[in-house]
């Protein structure tokens, strides 16, 4: 290949396919179109206060989180950093938790330290 086609916005696949002015997915079929996400590439994801969060940022737990097919539990005031900030509906942070590892986080259950 020639040209790099940038990773699917909606679920982060490498295989992403041209077919006329779309990308397209084929992990989730997700189609869009590149020129208009480049232009509105800004994701807004708020914690709990309602402060805007960022990939790097350090955030702690507002609430006992039970990890689900797990019977541990994170506890409030657990300390994460997050990597990446995703556009999804349930679990927008993609971040490092103190003392359980790597997971996804719904961002309404975090604070900005």
């Amino acid at each position: 290949m020639s040209e790099s086609l940038p990773p699917c916005p909606s679920c982060q696949s490498e295989y992403v396919y041209q077919d006329q002015s779309l990308l397209i997915c084929p992990e989730c079929s997700y189609e869009w179109d590149p020129l208009e996400i480049d232009a509105d590439n800004d994701i807004v994801v708020k914690d709990a206060n309602g402060t805007l969060l960022n990939d790097g940022d350090k955030v702690t737990v507002v609430k006992d989180l039970k990890i689900k097919a797990s019977s541990q539990v994170i506890k409030i005031g657990t300390k994460a950093v997050i990597r990446r900030v995703l556009d999804k509906k349930d679990h927008q942070l993609d971040c490092k938790v103190d003392g359980v590892g790597e997971m996804m986080v719904t961002a309404k259950f975090v604070k900005k330290a």
